[in-house]
């Protein structure tokens, strides 16, 4: 009687712990959007992605008026980023080394002229958030603690999408849009409302990278930003020193 009593009990406790063990099964449409940009080798061994570009910022109160700026985005494993704008009026550098973040103005016209200071922690998930989406295409954010969940069909623009959440923290979710038939993305929104399309295309060692991206979100006043990067020129996997990533000393560079 004993053994027949614990024999049931022992493999419901084991089928407990797969169960908490194993991660949930990756939604169908992820292996057709990873095919879309490119070959699994190719995604596999991508280490690092430079941008080259311009940004592009619409005033809010007039579309027609608009800034610009040369534009630097690099993403490098393991947990590294650095973007750099640079305009007539100032040079922005916003960086993430691992769990350090920072960001530096300064006066291009006046190198005395600067201000520098250390992200805090909700910036710095963000950031490393961020790095993750653009390296991992859409695959292993179990590995960072996030999770994937698929949110079913829904259409956009027409398109028949699957809709998939990329969930790496409960304020850092990112809403992906594939079409079914395909595996494109078609459009992007983040858990504050914020709004990402991608336009155009360029081929990159067999990867496929859109020409532009543009965003929508909302400022302080609650007016909706929106910002265009047109890409000139894509590099994948070169090799960039730390020090480009990690916070400099103080002082005017």
């Amino acid at each position: 009687m004993t053994v027949s009593f614990l024999r049931p009990l022992s493999t419901a406790a084991a089928a407990a712990l797969l169960s908490i063990a194993l991660p949930a099964a990756e939604p169908a449409i992820i292996a057709k959007a990873r095919a879309y940009v490119g070959p699994e080798a190719a995604l596999n061994g991508v280490n690092s992605v430079h941008y080259v570009g311009t940004l592009i910022t619409a005033d809010p109160a007039d579309a027609s008026k608009q800034t610009r700026a040369a534009m630097e985005i690099i993403f490098q494993r393991p947990e590294r980023q650095r973007i750099m704008a640079t305009s007539d009026r100032l040079i922005e550098v916003t960086a993430l080394d691992g769990y350090e973040g920072w960001q530096r103005m300064q006066d291009p016209a006046d190198p005395t002229k600067w201000r520098q200071t250390l992200l805090g922690t909700a910036q710095i998930k963000r950031l490393r958030a961020n790095t993750w989406e653009n390296l991992s295409y859409y695959r292993g954010i179990e590995r960072i603690r996030g999770s994937v969940e698929d949110q079913g069909a829904v259409t956009i623009q027409g398109v028949a999408c699957q809709k998939i959440a990329f969930i790496h923290a409960p304020d850092i979710v990112f809403y992906r849009y594939f079409e079914v038939a395909t595996g494109r993305l078609v459009f992007t929104e983040t858990e504050a409302g914020g709004t990402i399309r991608e336009e155009g295309e360029m081929m990159v060692n067999g990867i496929r990278f859109p020409r532009s991206i543009i965003t929508a979100t909302k400022n302080a006043k609650g007016e909706m930003v929106t910002v265009t990067i047109n890409f000139e020129k894509i590099t994948v996997n070169e090799v960039f020193p730390p020090k480009q990533f990690a916070v400099p000393g103080v002082g005017p560079k």
